[in-house]
């Protein structure tokens, strides 16, 4: 069951980011703040939500949140930052675009740089574990998807409206058949066959 917060007394953001592992596509990154007394049965890590769940949560979230924000790095500069300066570039906008200033921060996964003098802790897998966490985890994946089967339209032989950028077989082969696109991250080893995530 997930945790409502680290600490009750403080205003806590929870942060998490999408798409760290695609070759296509910009880094996405949610920054939510909730009510301590905020509850949904189905809300977890969004990797193990459908689609549907996962857009019907982000209703929810939107609606309920005291706060929220997307933000997003694209490809050009990840490529030029690397991916995870990227991701936690994509976090600290996020988290400055809140409308409510936190007091804490619980970051999922292991690395984070210091945003301004605002206290934080990195929480491994902590998209299930806390309630702000895994509502930054939906955000920032159902956001990037939508914007995944935008860019889709312009370069469909990739089949970014099914991998989303992810490095499928189709996608790996698709890059071979067609070269690389402008969304494509060309600091990543996108020809590197060996390396295949199937849907």
């Amino acid at each position: 069951m997930l945790k409502s917060c680290l600490h009750r007394n403080l205003i806590e953001a929870g942060c998490d980011e999408a798409g760290r592992g695609c070759l296509a596509g910009p880094v996405f990154a949610a920054a939510v703040i909730l009510s301590k007394n905020y509850r949904h049965p189905v809300l977890n890590d969004s990797k193990k939500l459908t689609a549907k769940q996962r857009l019907e949560l982000r209703e929810d979230i939107i609606k309920s949140a005291i706060s929220w924000k997307v933000a997003f790095v694209d490809n050009r500069e990840i490529d030029e930052i690397n991916i995870l300066r990227a991701s936690i570039k994509a976090m600290h906008l996020a988290i400055e675009g809140l409308s409510k200033q936190p007091q804490f921060l619980l970051i999922d996964g292991n690395s984070f740089v210091p945003y301004k003098d605002i206290g934080y802790k990195t929480i491994v897998k902590g998209d299930g574990l806390y309630y702000p966490i895994a509502a930054a985890s939906v955000l920032a994946k159902t956001f990037r998807d939508e914007y995944m089967e935008k860019i889709h339209l312009e370069f469909p032989e990739y089949g970014w409206n099914r991998n989303k950028g992810y490095p499928t077989s189709f996608h790996r082969e698709a890059l071979l058949a067609h070269g690389i696109s402008p969304y494509h991250r060309r600091s990543f080893s996108l020809f590197n066959t060996q390396l295949n995530i199937e849907f």
